[in-house]
């Protein structure tokens, strides 16, 4: 199976400025990322990003890197712009891995590109069972699937709504076994990334600020079956870089 992982990379997050460097048990954050894309069996791994700072880490670590423009508005774009002057295969699988997921297992990157080589599938993403405190949290990104894992719709909102608990009042269900929270890692073709990002953003799409449903919104297909193993979260304030820091230590 051949694949490339793609990783996009800021220095400019509003919430954790620099994130991509930050010193994480003596290795910046966006090589702990890195590792673990290598240990996928990915055929190459590409740092995709605005920044000749982290350019010229990732390059002293051995990354392959692709400098993009500052103006993309998303990591799709900033990976579209990156394959494309790279002049990647529009059959080639890539996938995208945020630069702030240093946690991603190996296994489950793995298991998203395997997903994309069918032909039946447009994107391969994953979830993971929704805990208690996340069901109302918008923060969470929900998905809802039909029985053969085939994503039918995404939603900060939670979903499925169950009528007569949640009419009364109650802030948790007797069902949360069918609940998931959709992880952020995307695996596709070149070519369907190319129309993707042409595509205009959809009205559910700015509705709900997720991308994902310009996706569904012109018909694509997305596979979202359970990740083979946890895939913890993401560093997105300077807590979370603190608690990583702590388990790594």
């Amino acid at each position: 199976m051949r694949f490339k992982v793609y990783i996009p990379a800021r220095y400019g997050a509003t919430r954790l400025p620099g994130k991509p460097l930050a010193d994480i048990a003596g290795r910046p954050l966006i090589q702990h990322v890195y590792d673990r894309a290598l240990a996928s069996g990915a055929e190459e791994v590409v740092i995709a990003t605005d920044d000749e700072r982290i350019a010229r880490v990732a390059r002293g670590f051995g990354a392959s890197v692709a400098l993009t423009d500052s103006a993309l508005p998303s990591g799709s774009d900033r990976i579209a712009d990156a394959a494309r002057a790279r002049g990647e295969p529009d059959d080639l699988v890539i996938v995208n891995l945020q630069g702030d997921e240093p946690r991603m297992p190996a296994a489950v990157i793995r298991q998203v590109a395997e997903l994309a080589q069918s032909p039946a599938c447009d994107i391969a993403t994953v979830c993971e069972p929704l805990a208690a405190e996340q069901l109302f949290d918008p923060n969470v990104v929900k998905v809802v699937r039909d029985d053969a894992d085939r994503a039918l719709y995404f939603s900060r909102a939670t979903i499925p709504w169950s009528r007569d608990e949640f009419a009364s009042g109650a802030r948790a269900s007797a069902h949360l076994e069918v609940y998931r929270r959709h992880v952020g890692l995307y695996a596709y073709r070149v070519g369907f990334l190319a129309r993707f990002v042409a595509a205009p953003p959809a009205m559910l799409e700015r509705i709900e600020s997720l991308e994902q449903l310009r996706a569904l919104c012109f018909g694509a297909r997305i596979l979202a079956p359970d990740a083979r193993e946890a895939c913890g979260t993401g560093v997105d304030t300077p807590a979370d870089l603190e608690h990583l820091r702590k388990l790594l230590a």
